[in-house]
């Protein structure tokens, strides 16, 4: 059976299927029906919890091994598949094939992957799949979609927003739904139920440092550096703590490493970025940036433990000279 990411509340309050299947590559829709199945899960008794995650050379034959066993306290579980592909190959297609054909006794299979291509979606084992229990799909809120979107997510949480307020936080998060899900948790936390105005807004999200930080980040990352230097010295400017740039640039150039490094293993870079959980919207300017050698973003990271140091008073250097370098770095200019 499919469903629509918005009919899936309703269908766990009436019944629960004993396989899931959400696949997508949006971070907080795919996390929070995830977390809906898991909460309606345990509601109904599947309180144990088994993880099995799809890396580096997955054994299939642990599917089988998983659905055969039985809980030592003789309890209901919810078994996590995590795939980073929907190119499962012969084997894997052939074991949820099996598992669908006899599913396990007082278990749930949750089977999270990212956005599946039209060939994966006829595949037999995903036909398996669907006749047996649930698929959603979940799709990227974009373009008309995303201010009714806003507006929802404002009014579950008990926020009423005055005319002007919704266009101005879309415009403010740009389509990212966790950035847009966490500035509705600040207000509500802020000034609690009732209404929004502009100027509450204002004041509790249209922070452009904040804002400049993330920006900062993604325009080093596409060889900006003329803009970049201009927002960090803004930042600098406008009394930006230290550590909270350090965080942002640190964050970014750690996760750059990582990929770089599984890549070089020989892993795929659009799995890799399925792994980590990339935005759509952000897979071009990493796919360009992981085009530098993994061992340019290890250096980075040594610079970023330097400016650690100068920020904790450990070093006489200045840690916004040692932003500057960072951020040459990350645009990816060589050091003078």
């Amino acid at each position: 059976m499919r469903l629509r990411n918005e009919q899936l509340e309703n269908h766990l309050q009436q019944q629960l299927a004993p396989v899931y299947l959400l696949s997508g590559d949006e971070p907080l829709q795919m996390q929070e029906a995830g977390d809906a199945i898991r909460h309606a899960a345990h509601r109904q008794g599947y309180s144990e919890r088994e993880v099995l995650d799809q890396v580096g050379g997955f054994d299939w034959s642990s599917l089988n091994t998983a659905a055969e066993s039985l809980s030592l306290f003789g309890e209901k579980r919810l078994l996590e598949l995590r795939l980073n592909s929907g190119k499962l190959g012969a084997e894997g297609g052939k074991s949820l094939g099996a598992y669908c054909q006899r599913p396990a006794i007082d278990t749930i299979l949750l089977i999270t992957l990212p956005k599946l291509e039209r060939m994966q979606a006829n595949s037999k084992w995903y036909q398996a799949v669907e006749r047996t229990g649930v698929v959603v799909q979940i799709w990227p809120v974009e373009g008309k979609r995303l201010v009714p979107w806003i507006e929802q997510r404002l009014r579950r949480a008990g926020l009423i927003p005055e005319t002007g307020v919704v266009e101005m936080l879309a415009d403010r998060v740009e389509g990212n739904l966790l950035a847009a899900s966490q500035e509705i948790e600040k207000l509500l936390l802020l000034y609690g139920q009732g209404v929004v105005t502009p100027e509450k807004l204002i004041e509790a999200v249209a922070d452009s440092a904040r804002f400049d930080i993330f920006t900062l980040v993604d325009t080093l990352l596409v060889g900006d550096i003329t803009k970049g230097s201009r927002i960090l010295q803004g930042l600098k400017g406008e009394g930006v703590a230290a550590p909270v740039v350090l965080w942002a640039l640190s964050r970014e150039i750690r996760l750059l490493a990582e990929m770089g490094f599984e890549i070089r293993l020989g892993v795929g870079v659009d799995q890799v970025m399925a792994k980590h959980h990339v935005w759509d919207r952000r897979k071009p300017i990493l796919r360009r940036a992981l085009q530098r050698q993994v061992d340019h973003w290890q250096r980075l990271l040594s610079d970023c433990a330097l400016a650690d140091k100068a920020i904790k008073g450990l070093d006489s250097a200045d840690p916004w000279l040692l932003f500057q370098q960072l951020a040459r770095g990350m645009a990816g200019i060589p050091q003078m």
